[in-house]
């Protein structure tokens, strides 16, 4: 374990808080803060907490007060003074942005409804996530990053067998009647950890350790969560790419989130969109991405989402893709709630 003298803290950016913390990481390391640095996250929506309706919370807060000048007749009395029928009930989280009320699968829906990405073209891509990512663990690609559970590195969400015909059966979840978004071609809750090692290059060779990859640059930025909740990682990779003079033809490798397969899909098309770089790029188009760069290992939506987590998850894997696929930069970029987004440059260490 670690020592009691080790700091911590809890760092909150919905889908990317584990890449908030890897970056707030190596600013440490780059101030001369600190030396080694463990950044990730974990999720447990296995257990999500549960509350009373507000009104019955805020009739308890008040109950020893109550009590205190009544008794126990007192206190019943203050709890069934006003209380409707209505009340008595329990709030289950929902995942709602704060701003628009919407949950991200009707923002997602919307977003691909404007840039025309249909139902087929998300449920094409949604079986290619599971078969690729089926394919990466029967090949044990996978056995180095996952930690076994109770023996097991087995993932309980991937389906392998998918087929367009079984997931184009799969009624709308979000828009009804007419939405494109199901509940295949959108990642699902999941439980979840991901922890990632972040030190100087000097500190690991005096530990004897051997990077996957240097961390090079960074982006996090904000869009209307209207109207682009989730097209975060087309703006953190126009600004990545522009700042370090570089275009898709230097990423030999490419992790990006799959929140939804209408939302990943939408940013692919507004990165090769001459109108929406115009409008909102400077002019400069991201391009055309090369799929057979692409998630090649599965993503989000057949491994599952554990918002902590994920960002983690992402680093480590264009991390060890880059060894793997002797690629030089790999590009990870990630949305989330809020219109925030992500987007960082990986770097293969050759050392």
């Amino acid at each position: 374990g670690l020592s009691s003298s080790i700091g911590a803290h809890t760092i909150a950016q919905a889908c990317i808080s584990a890449n908030a913390a890897i970056c707030a990481g190596a600013e440490k390391i780059m101030t001369n803060h600190a030396d080694v640095v463990l950044a990730g996250g974990a999720e447990t929506f296995s257990d999500v907490p549960i509350r009373l309706t507000r009104p019955i919370r805020q009739k308890l807060i008040g109950l020893p007060k109550a009590m205190k000048k009544g008794g126990p007749l007192g206190g019943m009395r203050h709890m069934l003074k006003k209380l409707k029928l209505k009340d008595l009930g329990l709030e289950t989280p929902a995942i709602a942005n704060y701003t628009t009320g919407e949950v991200m699968g009707v923002s997602s829906d919307k977003l691909s409804a404007k840039f025309g990405v249909s139902r087929q073209e998300q449920d094409e891509f949604t079986v290619r996530s599971h078969s690729m990512a089926q394919q990466a663990h029967t090949d044990g690609w996978y056995n180095q990053e996952i930690v076994p559970y109770k023996g097991s590195r087995e993932e309980n969400g991937i389906k392998g067998d998918s087929t367009i015909e079984s997931v184009s059966k799969l009624k709308p979840a979000f828009v009804k009647p007419h939405g494109t978004h199901t509940a295949a071609n959108s990642s699902f809750l999941t439980d979840g950890a991901a922890m990632s090692l972040l030190m100087s290059e000097e500190k690991a060779k005096e530990l004897g350790m051997k990077p996957l990859a240097y961390l090079r640059d960074w982006s996090f930025r904000a869009c209307d969560p209207w109207q682009e909740l989730l097209l975060g990682p087309t703006y953190c990779t126009s600004e990545l790419l522009q700042r370090n003079n570089m275009s898709l033809n230097d990423l030999g490798v490419l992790e990006i989130h799959e929140a939804f397969a209408g939302q990943i899909l939408s940013n692919l098309v507004a990165m090769n969109s001459d109108e929406f770089a115009k409008k909102n790029l400077d002019g400069q188009k991201i391009g055309d991405i090369d799929m057979s760069r692409l998630n090649v290992k599965g993503g989000s939506l057949a491994v599952g989402h554990p918002f902590g987590a994920t960002g983690s998850r992402l680093v480590t894997t264009a991390s060890r893709r880059l060894q793997d696929e002797d690629q030089r930069f790999a590009l990870v970029a990630a949305c989330a709630d809020g219109g925030l987004g992500h987007a960082c440059l990986l770097e293969r260490y050759d050392g």
